[in-house]
């Protein structure tokens, strides 16, 4: 989801940085440069900084949802490290290979 949001605001000033035609002259006056942006998109990540000190629960809920996105996650990646483990566990008690096997005696 942040990743989203990540691509999503980035993508938003590359257009903002790219120069289109506006179409008519009543419309480029309702155009935003990519400097007031980019001022605008700093000052609205310093305030989303800050919501913890106004709004503590929505901190508190952000917690608890990162840590179930975490545990899914191991959850996830435990499954899939015992299926693939599994898949190539197979494999190898049937690889064959070219060991010299040990008399007991040292080597000359």
């Amino acid at each position: 989801m942040g990743f989203l949001i990540k691509s999503a605001f980035w993508l938003s000033l590359v257009l903002l940085i790219i120069p289109f035609d506006a179409g008519n002259g009543a419309q480029k006056a309702d155009t935003v440069g990519p400097v007031t942006a980019l001022l605008a998109a700093r000052e609205a990540a310093s305030d989303i900084g800050n919501i913890c000190e106004r709004k503590p629960d929505v901190c508190i809920v952000g917690q608890e949802a990162l840590h179930t996105i975490g545990v899914r996650a191991r959850a996830g990646a435990k499954l899939a490290y015992e299926m693939l483990d599994k898949h190539f566990d197979d494999n190898e008690s049937q690889l064959t290979t070219g060991s010299i096997a040990n008399t007991g005696k040292p080597a000359q």
